[in-house]
């Protein structure tokens, strides 16, 4: 008899970074691991915590407004050396809006003032001023997990490096900066993004690479994940898209 699966998720920051429900995609990968008879323990870090992220198969963390950032970038910049090196090593990471700047190197406020990142990603984020119209409204992209849809509400632009990988391209709504069509980037298994929604609920697809990119790294490449009947959460996929493209038309 084949041995219980395990996977062990680390959720930072979570009283802190859970602006527009983002504690909503832990709850679809505990529901997805849990179909498998996958264990998936959750073990939420907030400041001050001890965490070694080579004791986690997956690190979640979600968004918050640029008071939020500040509470916690002193915090995770003290951690920054140990996750680039766990990132490094296969770490699968999901970084959503607030918490996807701070995986940058910088996030410049409205004000000039400066909250710094941890570097995962070779980008910076840069708010254009109070003046300045926020990017709001639903989101489809283009990424190699197929279509992403979420929910995008953020004032900063965020400009990656050359060289640095988005996470997709847009097809409907702003993404990274409104002008490049980029949206989110990514790093090895290490993906940031603006989409909430909860974003994992509605794209089982991404969740599922996710969950299988942390099984990989812990039993080895032949792990894989038995499919699941998705015609609930495929359903709310195409919703949003077609809510989505008919706000784009301004119906």
């Amino acid at each position: 008899m084949e041995s219980p699966r395990a996977l062990r998720l680390v959720h930072l920051y979570p009283g802190v970074m859970n602006i527009y429900g983002d504690r909503g995609n832990v709850l679809a990968l505990k529901y997805r691991c849990e179909r498998r008879d996958i264990a998936l323990e959750v073990r939420e870090i907030e400041i001050g915590d001890p965490f070694d992220p080579d004791g986690a198969d997956l690190v979640l963390i979600g968004g918050g407004q640029d008071r939020e950032q500040r509470r916690i970038a002193d915090d995770l910049v003290a951690r920054g050396p140990a996750l680039r090196d766990a990132i490094a090593g296969g770490l699968p990471l999901l970084a959503v809006c607030g918490g996807f700047q701070l995986f940058g190197h910088r996030y410049v406020d409205h004000e000039g003032g400066v909250i710094p990142g941890i570097g995962v990603f070779d980008m910076e984020t840069r708010h254009p001023g109070p003046r300045a119209g926020r990017c709001i409204g639903d989101v489809v992209v283009d990424t190699e997990f197929g279509e992403i849809v979420g929910f995008e509400n953020h004032g900063g632009r965020t400009y990656l490096a050359p060289g640095q990988a988005p996470f997709g391209r847009v097809l409907r709504g702003f993404g990274n900066n409104a002008t490049d069509g980029s949206e989110g980037a990514r790093t090895g298994n290490a993906f940031g993004t603006y989409l909430h929604g909860s974003l994992l609920p509605r794209n089982p697809g991404f969740a599922d690479a996710l969950i299988g990119m942390a099984l990989q790294r812990r039993y080895g490449k032949g792990a894989q994940l038995p499919p699941l009947d998705d015609q609930a959460e495929q359903a709310a996929h195409a919703g949003a898209v077609r809510v989505a493209e008919r706000r784009s038309r301004g119906a």
